[in-house]
C-alpha cells in the first residue's frame, strides 16, 4: 500500500479534493445551459459532460506520470500480458483492470451525451484513438513508460463495455425526438 500511495497518492487525492467541484460545476452548468429543451435533459447533458472528463483525466494523469525507467514500446499484441505474468497473477489482473477503467466514464457517458457515439463499435474506436494518443505520448515525452498495443486494445475494450453498460440510457435517449424543427409556411398563389 505504501508504494501505491508513493507513486498515486497525488492523482487520488486530487481526485478526492475535485470530486465535490465536479459536482458543483454540474449544477452550475445546468443552471446557465439553454440549449436543452427541458430541464431533465440539461442534467442528463451535464452529468455527462462533467462525468465523462473528470471521470477520465485521472486515469490518464497516472497514465502519463514519468518513471524512472527505461521506456519500452511493445506492438505485437498480448506480449505485454504475457511478460506481466513474470510479475505473478495478481499484476496482471490489476494492470488489466486498470487499463479496463482508463477510457470506461468516457465510453459509459459520451453516448447519453452524444448520439453519434452510441454504438458499442463507435465506442471501441473512440477508446482506441484516446488510447493510441496516450501511448504516443508517453513514447514522445519519454516518460519511462510501456507503450503498448495491449494497453490500447484494453482500453478501447474497456470503453466499449462501459458503452454496453450505460446502453439503457442511451438506447433509450437516442429513440426521443429532438426539437421539432420549424418549417417555413408556404405562400398560395
Amino acid at each position: 500500500m505504501g508504494q501505491v500511495w508513493r507513486e498515486w497518492g497525488d492523482v487520488l487525492l486530487a481526485t478526492l479534493v475535485a470530486a465535490p467541484v465536479t459536482v458543483l460545476l454540474t449544477a452550475l452548468l445546468v443552471r446557465v445551459r439553454r440549449d436543452a429543451p427541458t430541464p431533465a435533459e440539461a442534467w442528463w447533458r451535464s452529468v455527462a459532460e462533467v462525468g465523462a472528463v473528470a471521470g477520465t483525466l485521472p486515469w490518464v494523469w497516472m497514465i502519463l506520470t514519468p518513471r524512472d525507467a527505461p521506456g519500452e514500446v511493445k506492438l505485437v499484441p498480448l506480449v505485454d500480458v504475457v511478460d506481466l505474468l513474470d510479475d505473478g497473477p495478481a499484476t496482471v489482473v490489476v494492470q488489466v483492470v486498470g487499463n479496463l477503467l482508463v477510457f470506461a466514464a468516457l465510453g459509459f457517458l459520451a453516448p447519453v451525451r452524444f448520439a453519434a457515439l452510441a454504438g458499442v463499435g463507435r465506442l471501441f474506436l473512440l477508446g482506441a484513438v484516446g488510447s493510441a494518443l496516450v501511448e504516443w505520448l508517453q513514447y514522445a515525452l519519454s516518460l519511462g513508460r510501456v507503450t503498448s498495443i495491449d494497453d490500447v486494445l484494453i482500453n478501447a475494450t474497456g470503453a466499449a463495455l462501459a458503452g454496453l453498460a450505460s446502453r439503457r440510457w442511451w438506447a433509450e435517449r437516442r429513440s426521443v425526438p429532438e426539437r421539432p424543427v420549424a418549417v417555413p409556411a408556404t405562400r398560395r398563389a
